[in-house]
Parts: structure tokens; sequence; C-alpha cells
């Protein structure tokens, strides 16, 4: 998986506040590994599930807040700032305000879509209390789901698959994103040529 990931965190095993503090650094810069890799040790043993999946919500919420922000911020940059109501996103500002909460929600679950999508909604100032909410939902389903799936993955494999348990869940993960992202190309595929019928 990653090495450094697995040092940070287990690294601060010994300590209830030090480990809360590292997967919450960790799910807010790599959520989904990070995920994956806290399951696969509270099926271990080392982590303790409430800690975990309170440590892993907060770094998630914290890490959509920051890619929030990160576009609020790209707006204050004079080149940037420009660009708001220029015609060349206007189809895309457009777009994002008359579907926000559909694609703030299925952004978790598309691998690869949250930073663009989030930091898109911080820079067009779309309503902030209506992101935290639809984020906060998405990350109590999509989030909780992951680390069951790890969990469930780490204690199956503790076992049988010990010594190559963490190449199965990277190749998982991988997986994830590549059918994600094909879903994503179908539909707007499916889209583009929709709109074109209509021209």
């Amino acid at each position: 998986m990653s090495p450094f990931l697995f040092d940070f965190i287990g690294g601060a095993l010994g300590s209830h506040i030090l480990l809360s503090l590292a997967i919450v650094v960790s799910a807010a810069i790599m959520e989904d590994l990070t995920v994956i890799v806290v399951g696969v040790l509270a099926a271990d043993g080392l982590i303790a599930i409430p800690i975990a999946l309170c440590s892993l919500y907060v770094g998630v919420i914290l890490g959509d807040i920051g890619f929030y922000s990160l576009g609020r911020l790209a707006r204050t940059h004079p080149r940037l700032a420009r660009y708001v109501e220029h015609d060349f996103v206007a189809s895309l500002r457009a777009w994002l305000e008359s579907r926000y909460v559909f694609t703030i929600f299925s952004a978790r679950f598309i691998p690869g879509s949250r930073f663009p999508t989030y930091t898109a909604s911080g820079f067009f100032r779309a309503p902030f209390p209506t992101f935290l909410l639809t984020s906060i939902v998405a990350i109590s389903i999509w989030t909780t789901a992951l680390f069951s799936a790890s969990y469930w993955f780490g204690s199956l494999s503790s076992k049988w698959l010990i010594h190559v348990r963490w190449g199965i869940a990277l190749l998982f993960l991988l997986a994830v994103f590549f059918i994600a992202r094909h879903n994503l190309r179908a539909y707007r595929a499916k889209k583009n040529g929709s709109n074109i019928l209509r021209v």
C-alpha cells in the first residue's frame, strides 16, 4: 500500500490522542487509502473502532472543507477572479448550480472528482451550509461502507492472506478508481450525445 502512511499511523498506536490526530491528518490528505489502512488495522485489533471511525469522519470532513476553502482563496487572485463571470466557465457554473447537491454528493463516490468539484464549489461561492451538509451525508455512507469492507477484508486476510493483503487491497482500490472513471466517461459521453441531438 503506502509504507509512509502505514508507518505514520502505526507509529502513533501507543497514544489514543496521537493516533486520532494521525488518522485525521492522513484522512484529510489521502482519504480512501487511509480508510482502507485504518479498517485493516482495526480488524487486527490495533485501533478501536470508535476511535477509527470518528477520526476518519473528522479528517475527511476537514479535507472537504479544505478543498472548498482553496477554491474560495483562488477566487481572490486577480488573474483567476476574472474567470468567475467569463464565458469559458459559464456552462460549468450553470451546470454546477443546477445540480449542486447531486454533484457534491456523487463526487464522493467517484475517485478523482472530489478535488475539482469541491474547489469549483468554493470558487463559484456555492452555498457552504449546503455543501457541508451534503458532504457529511455522503461521507457517512461512503466512508462507513469502505471502512466496513476493509475491516471485513482485514479479518478475512489476517490468517490466510497475511503476506499479500496490502497488494490485494491496492488492486481493489485501483479497480474502484478505473470503474468509476469508466462510468464517469460513459455518463459524459451520453450527456454530450443527448445535447447534440437537442441542437
